[in-house]
């Protein structure tokens, strides 16, 4: 496959990098800050290069602190600018939590439209990177669940770029999930201009007749992979967005093939994938021919690196889930 000129071949995490650096350039009112983003570029270097190029404080290495981190996004945000703040790891953000749900959140509502909060929190999600614990987290479903928070999660370079230049110009808060089990694990053409994908608005991968699989973030590859070990015609679904959920795309996949499996990393009790299964039963329960199967990871915290593999979905579990429902 061929590059075009005005493409370039990058990972998911070089997309990231060149959607900051896009909207830096354009907008003298972004500005990032967290734990080592300066200097450093961060620990999975998404911000490298960026200090150099836009300065000090523009690129602000901030204290190990994440609710100082993010109640100062705050107050930048409600006076004029686009912080992006980074939080090195998802299980890091607890500290920051009374500040995302009490108060990011809920601004545009307290105060009937007066001030918004347009701050995008980039967060690095998952496991499968060997990492010990509070690295490996799954917790989109619990921010998912906040009104006035928007969740996105890209499962490729493309996605990552569009869909990070939307949030930063969103005019509410969003939370920017990036799996980093998936950072530079492979490469596509990425355009160099700036560009957006809407927010809201998931990405059938493959089209297929026989069943519906949804995933999002690392999980898509995962399900990519099985619907190419498998014998049925997959349709694959990858939501993008967790919160706004693209409920449309799902159920008119599901009607169409009758059969659903839902992919999560996080644990299977009150996860995303039983909010899509009780969607899906609900709203299009005379077209299916078999009850909705999740794929998930297990009750239990996320086991370090010797079992952590076997915690989390891979092909051999879904293509399992996906016989079951063919079978049933």
């Amino acid at each position: 496959m061929t590059t075009a000129a005005n493409e370039t071949e990058m990972t998911l995490v070089q997309a990231v990098t060149d959607a900051l650096a896009c909207e830096m350039r354009l907008d003298d009112r972004v500005i990032i800050l967290g734990e080592d983003v300066g200097l450093n570029g961060g620990v999975f270097r998404a911000t490298e290069g960026l200090q150099a190029e836009f300065g000090a404080d523009r690129v602000v290495d901030s204290p190990l602190a994440e609710s100082g981190i993010i109640g100062s996004s705050i107050g930048l945000a409600m006076n004029g600018m686009r912080p992006v703040p980074e939080l090195q790891f998802e299980g890091f953000m607890g500290p920051a939590y009374d500040q995302l749900c009490s108060h990011a959140a809920r601004f545009r509502t307290r105060t009937r439209g007066r001030f918004t909060v347009p701050m995008t929190v980039r967060v690095p999600h998952g496991g499968g990177i060997h990492a010990p614990e509070l690295h490996s987290d799954a917790p989109e479903a619990i921010y998912a669940h906040q009104p006035g928070l928007k969740v996105v999660m890209p499962a490729t370079p493309y996605d990552a770029k569009g869909l990070l230049i939307a949030s930063i110009r969103d005019p509410d808060p969003v939370i920017f999930f990036e799996p980093k089990r998936i950072y530079r694990a492979f490469r596509e053409a990425v355009p160099n201009e700036a560009y957006t994908l809407p927010i809201g608005k998931a990405r059938v991968v493959t089209e297929g007749t026989d069943l519906t699989v949804v995933a999002w973030g690392a999980m898509v590859v995962e399900a990519a992979k099985a619907a190419e070990q498998s014998k049925a015609s997959i349709e694959l679904i990858d939501l993008r967005t967790i919160s706004p959920l693209d409920e449309d795309t799902i159920l008119a996949s599901v009607e169409k093939t009758g059969r659903c499996v839902v992919c999560q990393e996080a644990p299977l009790t009150l996860g995303l994938a039983s909010e899509i299964s009780s969607l899906v039963t609900e709203r299009c329960f005379l077209h299916l021919e078999a009850p909705v199967q999740r794929v998930a990871g297990f009750d239990t915290i996320m086991p370090y690196y010797k079992l952590e593999m076997e915690y989390l979905p891979g092909p051999d579990r879904i293509n399992a889930a996906i016989d079951e429902t063919l079978r049933y």
